[in-house]
């Protein structure tokens, strides 16, 4: 009779067996694996799983359909089983799992789209935090203003896209109707977005490259000096003063250093 395995073995071996190949099985889980049962609760794991992707990533599943969705989903779970059991969490390597996905070779905008589906769900989950006051940073001389440290939003989530309309693409599948196609007048460009949660919800916006150049200096703690020298160094024809008042606006920091 075999010496049965401690508990803390004994769960990471059976949710090993539950994601992997019947032939990749452990040797202590063999036994149990080829139980009708476990056949049962494996597909049921793996549905929930499934689920959770089609639940996590609308706009990706809006444009591609459901069948297709959730075959390349059941891929995915199979490689990567959630590490975590709040399942509003899975998903984190979407994106890049379907930058390498062959299926998906020619739909060049999808992993950008899955990762602001991903932006949306880490803005909804983070902490909530009051917005600056928008009013209070005008307060400032210019000479304050040039020193003046300015945090992003704990929700704010951000990304430049060079060469395809992402955000465009991610806005009209996301929003609840039935403008799930693209449509012709969609303009072929570079994009930039931003979603973040100054109050209840979470909010989206479009953002200039220069914008989300100045919110990476931000982040990385620069002074809006700073952050304006990297955002015209990126965009030397940006106009600063119209992107720094829509970042306030749209909620985009909060708090400061000093």
């Amino acid at each position: 009779m075999s010496t049965p395995l401690p508990l803390g073995q004994f769960q990471q071996a059976f949710a090993q067996a539950l994601f992997a190949q019947p032939a990749a099985v452990g040797p202590e889980m063999q036994l149990l694996a080829t139980q009708p049962a476990f056949a049962v609760y494996r597909n049921t794991v793996m549905k929930a799983c499934i689920d959770a992707l089609e639940a996590n990533f609308p706009a990706v599943a809006r444009l591609v359909g459901a069948e297709w969705f959730r075959a390349a989903a059941a891929l995915y779970v199979a490689a990567e089983a959630p590490k975590d059991a709040r399942l509003l969490y899975y998903g984190s390597g979407f994106s890049d799992f379907l930058r390498g996905f062959e299926p998906a070779a020619e739909l060049v905008y999808l992993p950008g789209v899955a990762q602001l589906d991903t932006f949306w769900r880490e803005a909804h989950v983070a902490p909530d935090a009051p917005a600056v006051d928008a009013a209070w940073v005008a307060g400032h001389t210019p000479e304050q203003m040039a020193i003046l440290v300015l945090s992003p939003h704990p929700a704010a989530r951000w990304a430049w896209f060079d060469e395809h309309p992402v955000y465009s693409i991610w806005e009209r599948n996301r929003r609840n109707n039935e403008l799930n196609e693209l449509k012709e007048d969609l303009t072929w460009r570079g994009e930039g977005a931003l979603l973040t949660r100054p109050r209840d919800a979470v909010v989206w916006h479009e953002i200039t490259k220069a914008g989300c150049v100045f919110l990476d200096a931000c982040a990385d703690g620069r002074t809006l000096a700073d952050a304006t020298a990297h955002a015209l160094a990126a965009e030397p024809k940006a106009d600063l003063a119209t992107t720094f008042a829509s970042l306030l606006r749209s909620g985009a920091f909060a708090g400061t250093s000093t």
